[in-house]
């Protein structure tokens, strides 16, 4: 039917029509057998392209030389490391990230400038150039080699993030793919990840960077696990247009439908991030309904996601809901406490602003599940955002102890 959008079985970015993928192991990342970290995407023909970054001062070059080569030209493939981030090691930074554009160019018939860079890793290290220009060779490119990316983008991340869904526009089936990495040193803006998306859908250049940055703050940018963001931020949709639809226009129907699937696999990639947090052991879901307005409710949903109190309540699979009160208190919106109704996995635990008595056992259970959902009606308008997070563990101090080390 039209408009209706289906999950992928097993999609992922190379699901949609025209698009490669591959990786191999250049020695950016301590050697573990079957390890990898350099990755290229590519398309076979020029796409429709857009992007969001980090809002950091201080950010890597490759999120600068990305939004030149935006301006430039229409991109035809995108590499990306993990292990290193290039960021924070002066010019040569630069230089390096344009030499692996130009690396990828050549290796994939293209110029530079159509070629996008993305690096994740440990910040102040310098890319060991030599070992991508012996190793980038190595990368065998076929519709198979998707998960290699998925992988090769990992740092922290314990597994691999990918996702794709399909739909009917004009009548022609469309697919949007999407894949991401992200573990650690992730809070808004815009979130800390690399995610990259690719359709065959045709679209115009306009709509697309509006969808995306629409999307994104209703996905990505609702994403927390720690509070930090960082230099490297990225998030990239390619569309090469061959699925042979009519290109999509902004205020359109078919547009209406693009932003619902494009939607679909940002939320379902933003999840995963939140549930594969660094030493995370369940999902942490914020809902927050009835506020003021949107913006109003996207910052109470991202205040409390955020709360260190109230993630460590999650771990310990404690209802302690006063701490979602005091973040919610703090977030700076305007609220009438008198109004609030307060749930816990469906459990309503406050109405319209008084405590009801519940069974503290039976919600203990239900917190020790996979997702732990915090929903909040306020009561005051129209409002309304999810944000996701984690809870706080041990392991998380441990992993970011010893991360260099």
């Amino acid at each position: 039917m039209a408009g209706s959008i289906s999950v992928v079985e097993s999609g992922t970015i190379t699901s949609p029509q025209g698009f490669t993928a591959g990786a191999t192991y250049a020695g950016l990342k301590t050697f573990a057998e079957d390890k990898l970290d350099l990755g290229i995407i590519v398309s076979e023909v020029a796409c429709i392209s857009a992007g969001v970054f980090t809002t950091s001062t201080i950010k890597s070059p490759t999120v600068t030389v990305n939004q030149a080569h935006l301006k430039q030209a229409k991109p035809k493939g995108i590499i990306v490391n993990a292990g290193i981030a290039n960021a924070c090691v002066g010019e040569q930074g630069y230089k390096d990230a344009e030499e692996m554009a130009s690396i990828a160019g050549e290796i994939l018939g293209a110029n530079a400038n159509e070629i996008l860079v993305c690096s994740t890793g440990v910040i102040g290290v310098e890319l060991p150039m030599s070992l991508i220009r012996d190793n980038v060779k190595n990368i065998s490119i076929s519709r198979d080699g998707a998960n290699q990316v998925a992988r090769a983008m990992m740092t922290t991340d314990t597994r691999p993030k990918e996702i794709a869904v399909s739909c009917e526009i004009d009548g022609k089936l469309v697919q949007i793919g999407g894949v991401a990495k992200g573990s650690g040193m992730i809070h808004p803006n815009m979130a800390t990840m690399l995610s990259f998306i690719t359709t065959d859908a045709a679209v115009e250049q306009d709509f697309l960077e509006q969808c995306l940055k629409l999307v994104a703050d209703s996905s990505y940018n609702m994403l927390t696990i720690d509070g930090d963001t960082s230099t490297n931020d990225t998030v990239l949709v390619l569309a090469n247009g061959l699925a042979g639809n009519k290109p999509i226009a902004i205020g359109t129907e078919d547009a209406q439908i693009f932003h619902s699937a494009l939607l679909e696999v940002a939320i379902l990639l933003t999840r995963e991030l939140a549930r594969d947090g660094e030493g995370a052991s369940r999902l942490l879901t914020i809902e927050i309904e009835g506020a003021n307005d949107t913006s109003s409710a996207r910052q109470a949903a991202r205040t409390i996601a955020s709360s260190s109190l109230v993630k460590s309540a999650v771990y310990g699979s404690d209802p302690n809901w006063g701490r979602v009160l005091a973040a919610l208190g703090r977030s700076g919106i305007e609220t009438d406490e008198n109004k609030i109704d307060l749930f816990v996995n469906g459990v309503c635990i406050m109405e319209s602003g008084t405590p009801i008595p519940f069974h503290k056992e039976a919600v203990v259970v239900l917190m020790k599940g996979p997702e732990v959902i915090f929903k909040l009606q306020l009561n005051s308008g129209d409002g309304s955002a999810t944000a996701w997070g984690c809870d706080l563990t041990q392991e998380y101090v441990i992993i970011n102890s010893a991360y260099t080390t």
